[in-house]
């Protein structure tokens, strides 16, 4: 056997596999809570239509990079080689992704001027 073979980590597809199954369903539910949010203002007078379209038009943006950002970290976890030695690495990112997809929600309705 050579050194390259001893260092594979059998289990390293583990970590990414749980983190996917977690984040895909997330992002999805915080997708479309965000993208139904301007339903919200449907009977809103127009001051405070002018006031939820000004900041769902910051907010949006920010949710979508926000989501690009998740996606990212389960590519990157998906993609470190893997070897023994990145697998704390591999786990921390696999926890990374479903955490960042809450508090992307978080932000998005903290920037929300809801009625």
């Amino acid at each position: 056997m050579t050194e390259l073979e001893l260092d594979r980590d059998r289990r390293a597809f583990i970590a990414p596999l749980a983190s996917t199954l977690l984040t895909l369903p997330l992002a999805f539910v915080s997708l479309l809570y965000a993208g139904l949010s301007p339903m919200a203002c449907d009977s809103c007078g127009t001051e405070a239509a002018d006031a939820f379209d000004s900041s769902f038009e910051i907010a949006w943006p920010v949710f979508m990079v926000g989501l690009v950002g998740v996606f990212g970290l389960l590519v990157w976890c998906w993609a470190l080689p893997w070897r023994t030695r990145n697998a704390a690495r591999r786990v921390g990112i696999a926890i990374a992704a479903p955490v960042v997809v809450l508090v992307n929600a978080v932000v998005f309705w903290g920037l929300l001027d809801l009625p």
